[in-house]
């Protein structure tokens, strides 16, 4: 009878430590999870609207790339993309499609073009200020596009993707070239998510 008693005792003890075993490594198992995602997060970080463009056009191989130019025009950069001057209403409206009705929105753009046609491939990047806006921003932004009176050709496609709660990116122009765009962007920016992609083809 004492034998049964130690030996029971002694199965309990066994499942017990099991137990508490299988507690810690699932405590371990979720700090792994949480450091993990929170690294995510970090990596994925964006300082400006620039970072966005830099980061992207950074995984363009040679055979991808083509002649390009970025900012505004008292602020143009050549081969590269460069910062727009948001305070320069009809210049946002003229190059990049923004109306004047959504400037208000942002606090911060970059932008990039192809150079010989801006139709072929024109793309902004924009801070939206109060992400209870970026819905309305985006809107705004491809309502204005979509009704434009295009010269030189027409683009093919229209895509707006917004990156995080504050970020929104737009391109428009050569069909696989923005498909080529839209997939580095999503690669880069896990949390990007294409809110409108529409034909703008005649």
């Amino acid at each position: 009878m004492k034998k049964l008693g130690v030996l029971g005792l002694s199965i309990i003890m066994v499942m017990g430590l099991a137990a508490c075993g299988k507690d810690k490594t699932s405590d371990k198992d979720q700090t792994t999870v949480a450091t993990t995602e929170a690294t995510t997060e970090a990596a994925v970080e964006i300082t400006d609207s620039l970072e966005i463009f830099n980061t992207v056009w950074a995984t363009y191989g040679e055979d991808e790339k083509f002649s390009i130019a970025g900012g505004d025009y008292n602020n143009s950069v050549m081969d590269a993309p460069g910062k727009f001057n948001v305070t320069d209403v009809e210049s946002l409206d003229a190059m990049l499609g923004v109306p004047a009705t959504a400037a208000a929105y942002i606090d911060d753009a970059a932008s990039v073009m192809h150079m010989m046609n801006a139709n072929t491939f024109t793309a902004g990047a924009y801070r939206v200020t109060d992400s209870a806006n970026q819905q309305a921003f985006c809107d705004s932004l491809k309502d204005n596009i979509m009704n434009r009176q295009w010269m030189c050709g027409f683009p093919d496609t229209l895509i707006i993707v917004s990156i995080g709660e504050n970020y929104v990116v737009s391109a428009f122009g050569n069909g696989e070239i923005i498909e080529t765009f839209k997939t580095k962007v999503t690669a880069e920016y896990p949390m990007a998510t294409v809110v409108y992609e529409e034909s703008l083809a005649q």
